[in-house]
C-alpha cells in the first residue's frame, strides 16, 4: 500500500525533475483531431479549480512555470493534484511516474493518490482513471 510519505517524496521529485529540465520545446505540441485539439486550446484547469471541484484547499508544493502540485485531504483521502504547461510536459511526466500508482488523469492535469481515492474523485473530476500503463486508461468502457 501506498504510503503518505511516498507519495509526498514522489511529487516533489517530479516537481524538481521537471524544473531542472530545459524549457526549450514545451510549446510545440499539436494535438491531432478537433476534441484534443479544443482541448489543448482551451484554459487548463488550474491546482486551486480542480481542488476546488472535491471540496479541497490545496497546500501547494511545487510552483513553477512547468508543473504546478499541491496536496489535498479530504473525506475520500489524500492525493495529489498536478497540472503542467503542456500536454508534452504532463506525457513526460507520466512517463517518469511509478506504473504501480494509479492516477486520474485529465487535460495538462494529473491526480496521484490511493486508487480507492481516485475512485471516488473520478466522476467530480472528470478524468480518466490510469492503472497501470499511465498512457493508456484502464478505465472498463460501459458496454
Amino acid at each position: 500500500m501506498t504510503t503518505f510519505p511516498r507519495l509526498a517524496a514522489f511529487a516533489l521529485l517530479a516537481g524538481l525533475v521537471a524544473g531542472c529540465s530545459s524549457s526549450g520545446g514545451w510549446g510545440g505540441y499539436v494535438a491531432a483531431g478537433n476534441d484534443q485539439q479544443q482541448q489543448v486550446n482551451a484554459a487548463p484547469l488550474s491546482v486551486e479549480q480542480l481542488s476546488a471541484k472535491v471540496g479541497c484547499t490545496p497546500k501547494m508544493q511545487v510552483d513553477s512555470a512547468e508543473i504546478r502540485t499541491g496536496h489535498c485531504k479530504t473525506e475520500a483521502g489524500e492525493f495529489f493534484v498536478n497540472t503542467f504547461k503542456s500536454e508534452k510536459l504532463k506525457d513526460q511526466w507520466m512517463d517518469q511516474a511509478p506504473e504501480y500508482n494509479p492516477h486520474l488523469v485529465g487535460p495538462r492535469w494529473t491526480v496521484l493518490g490511493p486508487l480507492e481515492v481516485l475512485e471516488q474523485l473520478k466522476s467530480p473530476l472528470d478524468g480518466d482513471l490510469h492503472l497501470m500503463d499511465h498512457r493508456v486508461s484502464q478505465t472498463p468502457s460501459p458496454k
